[in-house]
């Protein structure tokens, strides 16, 4: 039989969930789990994540950073933005040439 803790009782952990507007059977593992996501979809690395979970491996802290949509869209537009600056940079130093030669 597996070991029951004392916790939801002490904490009243049912009325808790009911009164924040959680779902019903909304554990307090899922914060923990809530947690991890979003500061893995907010960027954090693999070693970051590692010292907030207090694990020893970088195993459990690979489970948040699963690909996610959003996180995806995240990164093709800093890939667009990085293109578009490099072009524009690109395109000024030509422009800069086609009038030094011009001027030449």
């Amino acid at each position: 039989m597996p070991r029951r803790g004392n916790f939801g009782r002490a904490t009243k952990w049912p009325e808790t969930v009911v009164k924040a507007g959680l779902p019903a059977g909304f554990h307090f593992h899922d914060l923990r789990h809530t947690g991890n996501q979003l500061a893995a979809n907010s960027g954090a690395t693999t070693r970051e994540l590692v010292h907030r979970m207090g694990h020893g491996s970088m195993r459990a802290a690979l489970i948040y950073q699963h690909a996610s949509t959003k996180r995806d869209r995240r990164i093709a537009q800093e890939m667009a933005t990085m293109v578009e600056r490099e072009r524009w940079t690109m395109e000024g130093d030509d422009h800069v040439h086609e009038e030094g030669t011009e001027a030449s």
